[in-house]
């Protein structure tokens, strides 16, 4: 896909990410929103998924660490045709196969049920082992929150990871700066988060989180880093897209009411409509 068309992809993820939490009339549309640009390219650019064939043995795995913004992975699968965009409408209904958290058992295109912050790239790490071990080329991705690197099993799980040389695991941080209390340097600052992965002997790198030139050229590298997984390092921003949600804590977890969705859907409809007069 051309820059313009992803753009416009990643708008339109916002949408529907915002859909769902109104919809439910809870979530979490502030770090769905900063990863709507991640989440595109990865689904739609960088890994090798088929949506007629969700299980195949040799597709790359993505991972929802972060597993609370499921919005704008839902949002993502269903826009790349893993399920109809309509359905983003029975987000966390009582039978919906679109639960708050990723549910692999029944939901299409979902690798692994997360949601305990910390265990998603523990597994992503495991699943990346497992293919070195097992001698198959599937890559490994795993998005894993600012916020989250507090927790001490991700270091854990990055410890082992460049213990074992995964250089089939890519580690996304989406730094937003802030979680649900406030400021992630007020909480428990994980920075420099540059220098801790460093030490860790990853290879860092360090982006604007919604720029697609940095992003494709990330990955790129990504992939030709031997002997060392990789982590990209994302500099966004929360509640992207929509001014009033633009760096605000507040909308870490809180669903729009009706006004504000409807504020919130005509400025990313504007959004749309100009990228579209650049095609």
């Amino acid at each position: 896909m051309e820059t313009v068309q992803l753009m416009r992809m990643a708008n339109e993820v916002r949408k529907g990410a915002l859909t769902a939490v109104y919809s439910a009339k809870s979530g979490h549309p502030g770090g769905s929103l900063s990863a709507a640009e991640i989440d595109t390219y990865l689904f739609f650019e960088e890994m090798n998924i088929d949506p007629e064939n969700p299980d195949k043995p040799d597709r790359d795995r993505f991972v929802l660490s972060k597993g609370h913004t499921t919005p704008a992975y839902y949002a993502t699968l269903a826009n790349r045709g893993f399920f109809p965009v309509e359905d983003l409408k029975t987000f966390r209904k009582v039978g919906s196969y679109l639960q708050g958290h990723p549910d692999k058992k029944n939901t299409p295109g979902v690798d692994m049920s997360s949601g305990s912050l910390g265990q998603g790239i523990s597994v992503a790490t495991g699943m990346a082992l497992s293919a070195k071990l097992s001698r198959e080329d599937y890559r490994v991705y795993t998005l894993v929150g600012d916020g989250e690197l507090q927790e001490g099993q991700v270091w854990e799980a990055a410890m082992l990871a460049a213990h074992r040389k995964l250089d089939n695991l890519v580690v996304i941080v989406d730094n937003n700066n802030l979680q649900i209390d406030g400021t992630i340097e007020e909480v428990c600052s994980p920075y420099p988060i540059d220098k801790k992965f460093e030490a860790f002997n990853f290879h860092v790198i360090t982006i604007d989180g919604h720029n697609f030139t940095e992003i494709e050229s990330a990955f790129l590298e990504a992939r030709k880093t031997k002997g060392k997984p990789t982590v990209i390092i994302a500099k966004t921003i929360k509640g992207k897209g929509v001014s009033f949600m633009e760096n605000k804590a507040g909308w870490h977890g809180t669903a729009p009411n009706d006004e504000q969705y409807k504020l919130a859907m005509e400025e990313l409809e504007r959004a749309g409509e100009a990228l579209c007069q650049k095609l």
